[in-house]
């Protein structure tokens, strides 16, 4: 039985929720009930035939590899380090998630794959990240900001930097209203139980600017933006 983050008195607590139960569903292989009119849609039938997700993931090492024995956070990973090349980095993987489900294939899962690699993984929102300070070489969100309102994105920003160590990378992407696939992966989302947050991209860079970071490059993918974030010391 999955187990739903603790309630959040924040203003963001009930989309912390919301998401937690949507990839609960997903990742304990339940079945959504959707309208036939979303079933119908060609995004639906891309996402049950498996070919949707590999669209949409954003390949963050593109940008910044994780180097052998890098300390990296991985921010609503899901079971990224079952799927992701984490041996071939020999990167140590700190993953943080709001899916109890994803937490716990990964906590049965991870150190079978490579014990030495897998550090563990805490359950509970991106904007909580509870760690020592300056941690990690390396943060990456990939897939999260989405799902929450831009000034949900500030409150991220300054827990990260707090767990990064000086000089270390922040790679998270956002979605791009303007792409093809946009609008209609936003009402399929909103569907399966998560809405979907279309902010304009001009804004990201200007959020990262008022926590004291830089965009030091960008990268785009078919749905999202890659940003490459760094805290100058």
């Amino acid at each position: 039985m999955s187990r739903l983050p603790a309630a959040d008195p924040s203003p963001w607590g009930a989309q912390v929720q919301a998401v937690a139960r949507r990839y609960d569903h997903e990742f304990g292989g339940k079945a959504f009930d959707l309208p036939p009119e979303v079933e119908e849609m060609a995004v639906f039938q891309d996402w049950i035939a498996g070919t949707l997700t590999p669209r949409i993931s954003t390949p963050f090492w593109e940008s910044v590899k994780p180097r052998k024995r890098d300390r990296c956070l991985d921010i609503g990973c899901g079971i990224s380090f079952l799927i992701y090349p984490w041996r071939e980095w020999e990167a140590l993987f700190q993953g943080h998630e709001i899916s109890s489900v994803a937490c716990a294939a990964l906590t049965a899962r991870g150190p079978q794959l490579n014990s030495k690699l897998f550090k563990g993984v805490t359950q509970g929102p991106a904007h909580r990240l509870e760690y020592e300070p300056h941690t990690f070489d390396m943060a990456i969100a990939t897939g999260v900001s989405c799902y929450y309102p831009a000034d949900y994105w500030a409150t991220v920003l300054q827990q990260v930097k707090k767990v990064l160590k000086p000089g270390g990378w922040f790679l998270f992407d956002a979605i791009n209203p303007e792409a093809e696939l946009a609008e209609p992966w936003a009402i399929l989302e909103t569907y399966l139980g998560a809405e979907v947050y279309l902010e304009d991209l001009d804004r990201w860079p200007a959020l990262v600017k008022a926590e004291g970071a830089r965009v030091v490059s960008t990268k785009d993918y078919e749905l999202f933006r890659l940003f490459k974030v760094k805290w100058d010391a």
